[in-house]
């Protein structure tokens, strides 16, 4: 059931950006644009990224193989395939290439200072991405997945409210991606603060799940956090079927794993973003320099709790939490 809408955001600055070969019709585009989608996932489990961007680009008049040609390229959950598919879309001349990942977004920048790129990414200004947040300088710019500290460690506030007698909580993180390491350190300041023991587990690859969660039974874990990465949100199905045979009470950061029977859910709406990342592209196809468009910022956050996992797992979820979520599948 929705209860209230989901994320308000800052629009953006527009100033000169010349594209190569830019031919204009009468309204101002580019007659000739490939925009590129670069996905860390697959298009097996999250096309509907993909349908989300090319949706918003038609809401500012672009019909793919009219007068826009949209390419799509997806890293199938491996950072390392990364190099290799910005290089095919350079070789395609792309006009604009959307990285949906901060992985994604770290190889291209490291692969073009030319071609203009919008991404949708953990920590912008953390990782690298931009020099500011207000004026990312450089060729970009986009939107932040998350808010500061209290983002992650919102995650463990809500999962002990929902289950308030836990003590122990498996974290399952990839520590390939830089920005994975830094949740489970904010992590562990919030831990100290609850009085829970916090028990990091490392998944590089989907042939670790079964071992790691091997480990949180071992360990007598009571609940799990699985921290968002192109691996867990690729093997989001196998990850949820995990934590509920195991009987462990999960939180994870985008609504896509309680979709797919995951307990709860605190996060960003991507697919919204992917819709939003449209706006950036309409105006960089318009002339506009990612130089000079603010990184946006995400300014409400999504809580979705999957009642029908929550009766199976045993759980019953304080009557307060399910009135503040946005969404609850019974």
């Amino acid at each position: 059931m929705r209860r209230r809408e989901f994320i308000t955001l800052l629009g953006g600055a527009a100033v000169a950006w010349p594209l190569a070969a830019r031919a204009q019709q009468p309204h101002g585009l580019i007659t000739s644009a490939r925009i590129a989608f670069l996905g860390a996932e697959s298009a097996s489990t999250n096309r509907h990224f993909f349908d989300a961007f090319r949706q918003g680009m038609r809401e500012h008049g672009y019909v793919d193989g009219q007068n826009v040609t949209l390419v799509e390229r997806w890293a199938e959950g491996r950072s390392e395939r990364f190099p290799e598919l910005i290089e095919e879309l350079i070789n395609l001349k792309a006009n604009v290439i959307l990285a949906v990942s901060q992985p994604a977004a770290l190889a291209a920048k490291s692969a073009t200072t030319t071609i203009p790129i919008v991404f949708i990414a953990s920590d912008p200004l953390g990782s690298g991405l931009v020099h500011s947040l207000a004026r990312p300088g450089g060729n970009l710019t986009g939107f932040s997945l998350f808010l500061g500290d209290e983002f992650s460690s919102k995650w463990l506030e809500l999962l002990k409210e929902a289950v308030p007698n836990i003590s122990r909580v498996a974290v399952l993180w990839n520590p390939v991606n830089p920005a994975s390491s830094h949740y489970v350190t904010v992590l562990r300041d919030a831990a100290e603060k609850l009085g829970v023991t916090l028990q990091p587990h490392e998944v590089s690859d989907p042939d670790q799940f079964n071992g790691a969660f091997a480990t949180m039974v071992a360990e007598r874990a009571q609940a799990l956090i699985v921290v968002v990465d192109p691996l867990t949100v690729r093997y989001r199905d196998r990850l949820v079927e995990l934590a509920t045979r195991n009987r462990l009470p999960a939180m994870y950061g985008f609504r896509e794993f309680v979709d797919a029977g995951g307990l709860i859910a605190y996060g960003v709406n991507v697919p919204h973003l992917c819709r939003r990342a449209a706006v950036y592209v309409d105006k960089i196809i318009k002339g506009a320099t990612p130089a000079d468009l603010p990184v946006e910022q995400p300014t409400r956050f999504e809580l979705l709790i999957n009642l029908k996992t929550a009766k199976a797992l045993g759980i019953e979820i304080p009557p307060m939490l399910i009135a503040r979520a946005d969404e609850v599948i019974e």
